[in-house]
């Protein structure tokens, strides 16, 4: 449901099931301007297929779809996670979507869009391509979006390395140039994003609903949920009660449910060098550090149970 106070989103993403489980949330909370697609989780073939999936999922037949980069920045192939599976969306039946994109240039149509749209929010819960390029291309953007919210990075720990988080490690020279942009940042990084973590009850919730959309995410989140559980060699009742991060998600209700959250001001620089810490996200957690240099509000602490209760209504409307 929608009003005059509704924030208004353009989604950069690269489902991913979290992807999916995020643009429901936008679906219900938010007006979606537009979707654009990037490679990260998957090639950009697979994320963008997963997305025109999506909008047939939540109904969203009307929001244009535009596929991005295929590539990070630095023009080399990149290296795709098992997460996901090898669709990118693996657990459900395979389903084909009712339509293709609208566009093939993400970068142009995020521009454009920024230019045309009031109080729009960028919400990158992928790699940070799509959205260096339009900023590269048009600085002006930085100054007109009403903020960049997004999935990546972390102030504590990675998951790609022990340092990188995979959506900045995918494209550190992109989220780099994201971060020094001058845009109002928002970040949700792993160390909030893993206090937002489902258990085998969100799942069973998902299957009892009993709708097609309810039953397609259930069988999204038994596989995302397994996948998550077998890489800390867990099984049966163990498996069970593991929980799985609900990771891109929280970009969305950062914005849409602010109470949910507790903010913090920081400087953050993202690493492009380091032999150890390549795509880290780097905070200045100084005492004395110098509070006019803050760059980002880094989401820090989340209301686990509230903000599960919010995806799940979304994932079953």
């Amino acid at each position: 449901m929608t009003g005059p106070s509704t924030p208004r989103v353009l989604i950069d993403c690269d489902p991913g099931h979290d992807d999916v489980f995020a643009i429901a949330v936008a679906a219900q909370h938010c007006a979606i301007v537009g979707v654009t697609t990037v490679a990260g989780n998957s090639p950009l073939t697979n994320t963008t297929r997963n997305a025109l999936i999506a909008m047939d999922l939540f109904g969203l037949h009307f929001v244009p779809v535009h596929s991005g980069s295929a590539v990070p920045v630095n023009g080399q192939e990149g290296r795709y996670p098992e997460a996901h599976g090898r669709s990118g969306l693996d657990g459900p039946v395979p389903r084909t979507p009712s339509r293709g994109v609208d566009g093939t240039d993400a970068v142009s149509f995020i521009i454009d869009t920024v230019r045309a749209t009031e109080g729009l929010w960028l919400v990158p819960i992928g790699p940070l391509t799509n959205i260096a390029l339009a900023l590269r291309r048009a600085p002006d953007i930085s100054r007109r979006v009403a903020g960049i919210s997004i999935m990546g990075g972390s102030l504590t720990h990675g998951n790609m390395t022990s340092a990188a988080e995979f959506n900045i490690w995918f494209d550190p020279e992109a989220a780099d140039e994201v971060f020094r942009s001058g845009a109002p940042m928002m970040m949700c990084g792993l160390d909030l994003t893993h206090q937002v973590a489902a258990d085998g009850r969100f799942i069973d919730a998902l299957e009892s609903h009993g709708t097609d959309t309810s039953r397609f995410c259930a069988e999204l989140m038994r596989f995302y949920h397994g996948y998550s559980a077998r890489l800390v060699h867990l099984e049966g009742e163990s498996a069970y009660r593991h929980r799985v991060p609900m990771h891109d998600p929280c970009a969305v209700m950062a914005i849409t449910h602010p109470h949910l959250f507790t903010v913090e001001r920081l400087h953050v620089v993202v690493e492009t060098a380091g032999t150890h810490t390549r795509g880290m996200t780097h905070p200045d957690l100084r005492p004395w550090a110098d509070p006019t240099r803050a760059n980002v509000d880094a989401v820090v602490v989340a209301r686990r149970d509230q903000a599960l209760d919010v995806v799940l209504g979304a994932l079953m409307r």
